[in-house]
């Protein structure tokens, strides 16, 4: 039972300190939508989304009514969509307008699941899908895209590598008009997780029951505060064992919200996806967690280190409050949603290669940065290779979202608006890569892979 006083802190946290649930999310099985047909896949597509989800939002808005506390996106994700292309044939961006529109006909903020895993190879679909990406980004609204291209297991595919660097460019050069807006509605990953709740990464895995509710929860500002709230000679240790507590707090809150939306829409809990996400609102920054800590600007020495005890600390209390954390959970970083990154990347502080330290650590990887138009898709390839290299070699998911600003150049700004937030343009190293992009095959597994 809660007690008065844990029921007052939480009513400060959500009124004060940018407490939310960032995310209930329902993942839907797409594969007994699969027919020969590509139009009649897509009307079943259509069909069994809406059918599962149509009361998602009013569940969504009932439980922000009945418990006070902010739901900021409801979100839908599907099995990736190459394998309903490799049955179907015809073309992708088919299955994205239908995605599309029952997305806005139920009214959902996103969908995910216009995904590839090709880590090993590509299969039926996965090719036709993959270049049908920047068309499909270009054309729909509430669509997002991601690919994997690596595993522990599996190694790396670099002729995906390679084939993504351009798909990233192509994508920005489509929606150039719109801030560059379809690359930053796709993720090249790199040991992808079945269970993410989170845009624009979420698919519905292999291994997921038929329908599942997941959701994802935030508090950067109420960890931050709690930090601020120590004592000025607290020690690392015990600055630890606040965040752990506090993060404890924030789980409970997730799983009750879960529970309660599983059994309003009649499918089962999946996870509790405990990531501290920012936000562009002020005091809802992982970067000024981490200079709550000590740091007088995220990016100075030490920012690693921060970031990898806030890491660990936030999923020893996540764990200790749920038996059903999964996703992601931990600290992201993606730097056009957080105002103390703006900032640090600005005054030049936080530079590419101090982002793809914190990613060694962090819960996935280079996100929301924007680089230079004119930056070659080699060089985007090899920004997605050294990322997913980190993952495979550490075991983790690492993950790649960079928007080429087309037309702009380091030190301009490319506003999105809304929940994705502004940032600068970064200057990056535009060294060529040509030769190792271009030699293709497969990076093999590493002797991590080896553990049966």
């Amino acid at each position: 039972m809660l007690t008065q006083d844990e029921i007052f802190e939480t009513i400060d946290m959500i009124s004060k300190k940018n407490l939310d649930i960032r995310t209930i999310t329902m993942g839907i099985s797409l594969i007994d939508c699969m027919d020969s047909d590509i139009d009649k896949s897509c009307e079943k597509v259509y069909n069994k989304i809406y059918n599962k989800a149509k009361n998602l939002v009013a569940v969504g808005k009932k439980l922000e009514k009945t418990y006070g506390i902010p739901i900021v996106n409801k979100r839908v994700s599907v099995t990736p969509i190459s394998l309903l292309v490799g049955c179907s044939g015809g073309d992708p961006v088919k299955y994205a307008k239908t995605l599309d529109k029952v997305a806005s006909d139920i009214g959902i903020d996103f969908i995910g699941g216009y995904s590839a895993l090709v880590q090993k190879g590509f299969s039926a679909g996965d090719l036709e899908l993959i270049n049908s990406i920047p068309r499909a980004l270009a054309c729909t609204n509430k669509l997002c895209s991601s690919v994997n291209v690596g595993t522990t297991k599996a190694g790396i595919n670099m002729d995906a590598v390679k084939l993504m660097g351009h798909i990233v460019k192509e994508s920005a050069e489509l929606t150039k008009d719109n801030n560059c807006i379809g690359a930053g509605k796709l993720v090249v990953f790199c040991n992808a997780v079945e269970d993410n709740p989170f845009m624009a990464g979420a698919f519905h895995g292999f291994g997921e029951e038929d329908t599942i509710i997941n959701v994802g929860v935030s508090g950067p500002g109420v960890v931050r505060s709690a930090i601020h709230d120590a004592p000025k000679d607290a020690s690392i240790s015990e600055i630890a064992s606040i965040i752990k507590k506090t993060a404890f707090k924030i789980t409970r809150m997730g799983e009750l919200i879960g529970r309660e939306a599983s059994k309003a829409l009649g499918v089962n809990f999946g996870i509790v996806d405990l990531s501290l996400a920012p936000t562009p609102a002020v005091g809802d920054s992982v970067a000024e967690v981490l200079e709550e800590i000590g740091l007088k600007e995220c990016g100075a020495y030490g920012t690693t280190a921060c970031l990898a005890m806030l890491n660990d600390a936030v999923k020893k209390g996540g764990v200790m409050a749920c038996n059903r954390v999964g996703g992601l959970s931990g600290a992201f970083i993606p730097v056009s949603e957080d105002q103390g990154m703006i900032r640090s990347v600005t005054n030049g502080t936080l530079k590419l290669e101090k982002l793809e330290a914190m990613t060694c650590v962090c819960s996935v990887g280079l996100d929301m940065i924007v680089i230079p138009g004119d930056t070659s898709e080699n060089v985007i390839s090899g920004i997605i290779a050294d990322e997913a290299a980190i993952g495979m070699v550490n075991t983790k998911t690492t993950a790649v979202r960079v928007i080429p600003a087309i037309g702009k150049k380091p030190g301009e700004v490319l506003d999105f608006g809304g929940l994705l937030g502004h940032a600068p343009v970064i200057n990056i190293n535009q060294t060529e890569n040509d030769v190792f992009i271009s030699r293709g095959g497969q990076i093999p597994a590493p002797l991590q892979a080896l553990k049966n």
